[in-house]
């Protein structure tokens, strides 16, 4: 079993969330939002529930520079140094490759839970059992290890992993390929196959597996960061010039489409990556019509199968509608059809040219 001491939680914490427009902002993303309504934002749930598994001082969150302050007003008893800013955006492997140089200063033998910021967990306890088989694997075996979400319907929004049946210990099985959003017909299949999981985007290594990894699958973003020291005087203008050069690349592009052993353990504990107002409207709590009423002053008469989300100090009153997305903010209304709210992100990029950017 590995010492617990050893075992650190990095939070990834620097999209955007556009999809989640208009509440979702450049200035204010879906991290930051309370958007299940329970008192607390993503990311304050994400890291109470990251400090019951490791010790609180062994988490990382890792996000654009412009957020730490968003980052400290939301979880206060954070030191700052354990919050790493990033001068720009550059996918999730420029973002492990720089945690990986934080967490090798103060622990060479640290294994390494990585985690979105802004997902959901209904089933802590079980996640807590899944998380901690996943630390004693990666403890002693020199495996990228990922944790794939048992699927529960075709879904096209989701990344599949597709992996061995034999097993290669305490229900682990080895990953023979990564498949990227799949049509609805292909889902299905996978589905039927029970050979495809969820790719939730958590994963768990060694420090120095990783980092073999990076330097064998992308040679280049080891270099950048090799000689970063985080506690040089010169380091904020080091982190500049490293990003500067950094690729934008994905860990799951880069390495782990690669890596000769790539595992991953089948898991179940209530998993959204709560990626779109469906899948918020997918896992609430809803009224007898159907409807999840998100916000304050919120009422709806004769209406079915719709989210209303209201994120102002105005009422909201649907009446006589169906299947419909109602997101009011300050400053925007958007009313969209469910099915169609992976248009979402179209419909943004359309505002912000016609607006000039005013209201992303």
């Amino acid at each position: 079993m590995s010492n617990t001491n050893n075992h650190f939680v990095v939070i990834m914490a620097g999209g955007i969330g556009s999809r989640f427009w208009p509440v979702s902002k450049k200035s204010f993303p879906k991290q930051f939002i309370d958007i299940l309504g329970t008192g607390k934002s993503l990311i304050r749930q994400t890291f109470d529930r990251f400090a019951q598994l490791v010790p609180s001082d062994n988490i990382f969150v890792v996000t654009n520079q412009d957020y730490i302050p968003l980052v400290q007003q939301h979880i206060p008893e954070m030191q700052l140094n354990r919050i790493i800013g990033e001068p720009l955006a550059k996918n999730t492997a420029p973002c492990i490759a720089l945690a990986n140089r934080h967490i090798k200063q103060l622990n060479p033998n640290a294994i390494v839970l990585v985690a979105p910021s802004d997902h959901l967990i209904l089933n802590e306890n079980a996640f807590f059992e899944i998380a901690n088989r996943a630390f004693s694997f990666a403890s002693e075996n020199n495996a990228l290890l990922t944790l794939g979400i048992k699927p529960t319907r075709p879904d096209t929004g989701y990344g599949y992993i597709q992996f061995n049946k034999e097993e290669i210990n305490n229900q682990v099985h080895r990953v023979k390929t990564f498949t990227e959003k799949p049509t609805h017909d292909i889902a299905i299949s996978f589905i039927e196959s029970k050979e495809f999981l969820w790719n939730a985007g958590i994963f768990v290594w060694s420090l120095k597996t990783i980092e073999n990894s990076i330097q064998k699958y992308l040679p280049e973003l080891h270099q950048i960061f090799q000689d970063l020291d985080v506690i040089s005087p010169a380091y904020k203008n080091d982190l500049e010039k490293a990003y500067a050069l950094c690729p934008s690349i994905s860990i799951d592009y880069g390495i782990l489409e690669k890596d000769d052993f790539v595992a991953v353990l089948p898991s179940e504990f209530g998993w959204s990556d709560l990626g779109t107002w469906k899948s918020l409207w997918d896992i609430s709590n809803k009224d007898a019509n159907n409807n999840a009423l998100i916000g304050k002053s919120v009422h709806a008469f004769d209406s079915s199968n719709s989210i209303v989300f209201n994120d102002s100090n105005k009422l909201v009153v649907i009446s006589g509608v169906d299947n419909l997305v109602v997101v009011e903010s300050d400053a925007v209304l958007m009313i969209i059809n469910k099915d169609k709210e992976q248009e979402v992100k179209t419909v943004l990029n359309s505002i912000k040219e016609t607006y000039k950017n005013k209201y992303d």
